[in-house]
């Protein structure tokens, strides 16, 4: 296509920046109203958990995935 983008491509860009614009401003808005609360620290132990376990679920799904591909399961 000689480089250049498709109308649908474009649509499909801008409509992705400004979904993401949204979010990062109701982001911004929920942090500015929760003010200095602080977090405790079966707070942050769960965050931590929930941080790692979405990683490795992220790893694993990701790992199956290759070695499916790898030894010919996606034919």
């Amino acid at each position: 296509m000689n480089g250049k983008l498709s109308r649908a491509a474009r649509i499909g860009a801008a409509v992705a920046v400004v979904a993401a614009a949204a979010v990062l401003a109701a982001v911004a808005g929920l942090w500015a109203a929760v003010g200095d609360d602080e977090i405790s620290a079966a707070g942050w132990a769960a965050m931590i958990v929930g941080v790692i376990l979405t990683l490795g679920l992220g790893v694993g799904l990701m790992s199956l995935v290759f070695y499916s591909s790898r030894h010919g399961y996606d034919e």
